[in-house]
């Protein structure tokens, strides 16, 4: 199959890698610095390079407020029966211009990021394939993902975003309130230093990444409920209520059975 990606970015880099020993692959990306260290790939920097390509599947790995820009570029270099696909991590908007486009498309999020996966060894990650969509691009991405052993979740372009404003939104709301309100210590606890190692992965990641989750529409609700627990829990605190906080320890255990 003959595949172009774009964007030479880290999941650019890491799609390029994992098809190009099966596919033809082609990648466009107009900095030519970041594709350094792209092997078995044609490269491209210009969009007129496309049609002589005639790409089968185009797979957008551009940052969230790029991608549609980024579609409507290449899309007149299309041929009618080519499927375009995006891992955007907020699905908003997409569903409008993908029925607008014409072309058959498919929609994925790989759950996991350079940052904190082996990519050597994805089985304990997770991915999630949009239901709606080409039915030959999402056993694409199928067999792609099940070759490597990722646990695969199907959901709708709006379940899916209520899905990533909840495991996503809150985890990094929380730790940005870890880290604006820590102190450095000398002789740091364990819990403390394992909230760190999660905070400085957080962090490393490209603040386009942590802007597009957290500005997804469906995130606010759940930065509302850390509060109203904020809230509670320093309520028991301040009135030094024994019984209250047995109660709320009891039902936060009882979440993560």
């Amino acid at each position: 199959m003959k595949i172009l990606i774009l964007g030479a970015g880290k999941m650019g880099a890491f799609f390029t890698d994992l098809l190009s020993f099966d596919h033809e692959v082609a990648v466009l990306e107009q900095d030519p610095k970041r594709m350094r260290f792209i092997y078995n790939a044609l490269r491209m920097q210009s969009v007129d390079e496309i049609d002589a390509f005639a790409p089968e599947m185009v797979i957008n790995c551009v940052t969230l407020t790029q991608t549609i820009e980024a579609f409507r570029s290449v899309l007149p270099h299309l041929r009618p029966y080519c499927i375009i696909a995006d891992i955007a991590s907020v699905k908003t908007n997409l569903l409008e211009f993908y029925k607008d486009s014409g072309f058959p498309y498919v929609s994925t999020h790989p759950m996991f990021g350079p940052t904190f996966a082996n990519l050597g060894n994805l089985m304990q990650e997770n991915a999630i394939i949009i239901s709606e969509g080409d039915h030959l691009g999402r056993i694409f991405f199928k067999d792609l993902y099940e070759k490597l052993k990722l646990n695969i979740f199907e959901y709708t372009f709006e379940e899916h975003d209520k899905v990533v404003a909840y495991s996503l939104g809150i985890p990094f709301a929380s730790t940005f309130v870890f880290v604006a309100t820590m102190v450095h210590q000398d002789a740091p606890g364990t819990t403390f230093r394992r909230h760190m190692k999660i905070a400085r992965g957080v962090l490393s990641e490209d603040d386009y990444l942590l802007t597009e989750i957290l500005f997804n529409p469906r995130t606010p609700r759940q930065i509302d409920r850390i509060q109203r627990e904020l809230d509670e829990l320093q309520r028991i605190i301040s009135e030094r209520d024994t019984e209250a906080m047995r109660g709320y320890l009891a039902r936060l255990r009882k979440k993560i059975e």
